[in-house]
């Protein structure tokens, strides 16, 4: 059985990692100034992080239409492929696991639609592990290989600054901690979907 692996561009791979491993990545939109923007199209990560802190009001995401991982779908079956895994990002985090399910009933072929429970590359991690173990043809090593990933993979980040995580309304707390915690460098953890708070630090 021929198996491929879908993912979205919030996995953090490289053009090179999804090539080589064969991985279908649909890019995830970026909106500023009421403008969409195709992730990785247009502006580099680097001049968008560069830009961010001025923005405003500040840029917002919206996942891929369903129509689009469906155009994605339809052209992997074209080529011969089976079955095809599309692993993607928490569903607590984005709609981008919606719209590939809404596609995935639409196309009514072998289309498995999994939520990854983690961001970046713990999500990119766990592709790539699929991609590697697609090879076999047995769609019950790649579940296995995302499993083993997931299991050992963590996924930390040390945030300079709040107030995009603040304005972006998707972690709970951060409204509440936001005042004691001004001018400290905070650590968070992404624990099965859920942006967690390890510890914080006075300086980098």
């Amino acid at each position: 059985m021929k198996i491929a692996i879908v993912t979205d561009s919030t996995s953090d791979l490289s053009h090179e990692e999804a090539e080589s491993n064969s991985i279908t990545v649909v890019p995830a939109i970026l909106v500023m100034n009421g403008t969409e923007y195709t992730d990785g199209e247009g502006m580099s990560r680097e001049s968008f992080y560069n830009q961010l802190p001025g923005m405003s009001p500040p840029p917002t995401t919206a996942s891929p239409s369903a129509g689009t991982f469906a155009q994605a779908y339809h052209r992997l079956f074209e080529q011969g492929v089976d079955h095809i895994l599309s692993i993607h990002v928490a569903s607590t985090l984005s709609s981008i696991v919606s719209s590939a399910r809404i596609a995935a009933q639409g196309v009514k072929k072998m289309v498995t639609v999994m939520d990854s429970g983690q961001l970046s590359m713990g999500l990119g991690f766990q592709a790539i592990a699929a991609a590697e173990a697609a090879v076999s043809g047995d769609i019950q090593k790649v579940f296995e290989a995302i499993s083993r990933v997931r299991i050992r993979s963590r996924v930390v980040a040390m945030i300079d600054n709040l107030d995009q995580l603040r304005r972006s309304g998707r972690v709970s707390w951060v409204k509440s901690t936001l005042g004691a915690l001004l001018g400290i460098k905070l650590f968070l953890e992404v624990v099965d979907g859920k942006v967690m708070r390890l510890g914080e630090a006075r300086t980098r």
